[in-house]
């Protein structure tokens, strides 16, 4: 079990390294590229846009041929992609490089959630998804240090550095037992669970902490780049919010196991409320980092505690658990991409304050409706 825990968290590290390294280098590509906050919200999306195609395919890779295939057509793709990437200097090659990567990351997180999930002792899931997603927020830790050495070595050798390690990653993944589905479970099995409502209530508790994110991911860099603070200095600030997401995601993981999936949700939503409304004003650059950093600990309170939720709920329903990070990624991925380009153009149109402020509304809004939302009982049962 530890062996699968430290692989599959390093793969979403990985994963999860790449994406958010695009952070601090987003005022330069502005820049060296004339995108404007438009460009940058569509060079943002691309990447959660080819995870919402790839979510349903992933999933059915899973279901039927596996989760070490899956996991290793996910690092495939981004050791291609991510050197593509990193020598790039045009926006459309950028867009599909990051479109791909995407992909990618679909049938990565797909396959090692999955594998990870499917050997849980009983009573354990959420501390162990709460332990993965400390790993992947230790990647979103290291991304934007990633991404503020690239903005001084280069992008080119950064970035092949990490399609070396999807590679080593991949051959790590292929000596790895894992277990091959006995019978594949019908995509109609998939859909009956989205259509689900206690499914839909989960993967919207998804999708909001990533509208969250993809909002305050271009936002905030182009904000504190406008206030005077260079890529290492965004860097810096995504690293400490980082810091303190990864030492808390165990923890959460313990408490949803413990107290139940909402609690924590419901706590999440009250924070994120505050936090959105207090976003648009800051003119220090460092009052500004410091209302991001607690920003990005809010919205990181949502993902162990709602994806939880999610595979409590596919469980009920008998569906796989391919299946059942499939409908994360299908929550996760419109959420982010949306935060990303419609953030972007609705502060273009507007302001920074008006895209802001309509998240408080969400945040709010969601929070009054799940006052006495009542979790299916099957945590440790179902597990059993």
């Amino acid at each position: 079990m530890r062996r699968l825990l430290l692989l599959t968290g390093a793969i979403v590290l990985v994963d999860t390294a790449f994406f958010t390294a695009l952070t601090p280098l987003l005022p330069h590509y502005v820049d060296k590229l004339d995108l404007g906050k438009a460009g940058a919200g569509v060079l943002q999306a691309m990447y959660p846009a080819g995870a919402l195609l790839a979510a349903i395919p992933g999933g059915m890779a899973a279901a039927r041929f596996g989760v070490k295939r899956t996991v290793l057509t996910g690092l495939t793709l981004l050791a291609f992609t991510t050197t593509i990437f990193g020598f790039a200097n045009v926006a459309w090659l950028l867009d599909l490089a990051r479109f791909v990567q995407g992909v990618s990351s679909a049938f990565s997180w797909t396959g090692a959630l999955a594998w990870l999930v499917a050997a849980a002792p009983p009573g354990r899931r959420g501390q162990l998804i709460g332990s993965a997603m400390g790993t992947a927020i230790a990647g979103a830790l290291f991304g934007p240090v990633l991404g503020a050495v690239a903005s001084y070595t280069g992008t080119g050798p950064a970035f092949a550095t990490v399609a070396a390690i999807a590679v080593a990653l991949a051959v790590a993944a292929k000596r790895s037992p894992a277990a091959m589905p006995q019978t594949a479970q019908p995509l109609r099995m998939l859909f009956r669970a989205l259509g689900a409502r206690r499914v839909q209530i989960a993967m919207w508790l998804c999708a909001l902490p990533a509208l969250l994110f993809g909002n305050l991911s271009v936002l905030a860099p182009l904000r504190l780049s406008h206030l005077g603070w260079s890529a290492a200095a965004i860097g810096a600030t995504y690293l400490v919010m980082a810091t303190f997401e990864a030492g808390w995601s165990p923890i959460l993981g313990r408490a949803a196991d413990h107290f139940g999936r909402v609690r924590p949700l419901r706590a999440a939503l009250l924070a994120s409320t505050v936090v959105t409304l207090l976003l648009p004003w800051p003119r220090s650059p460092w009052l500004l980092a410091a209302v991001v950093v607690a920003a990005g600990f809010a919205f990181g309170s949502y993902w162990t505690p709602a994806m939880s939720l999610i595979t409590d709920e596919a469980e009920a329903l008998g569906l796989d658990y391919g299946y059942a990070f499939a409908v994360v990624n299908i929550a996760w991925a419109p959420g982010q991409a949306g935060g990303a380009a419609l953030g972007g153009a609705v502060a273009s149109l507007t302001s920074d304050a008006v895209a802001y402020l309509g998240l408080t509304v969400l945040c709010l809004l969601t929070l009054l409706a799940i006052a006495r939302y009542r979790e299916t009982a099957v945590p440790v049962a179902a597990e059993r």
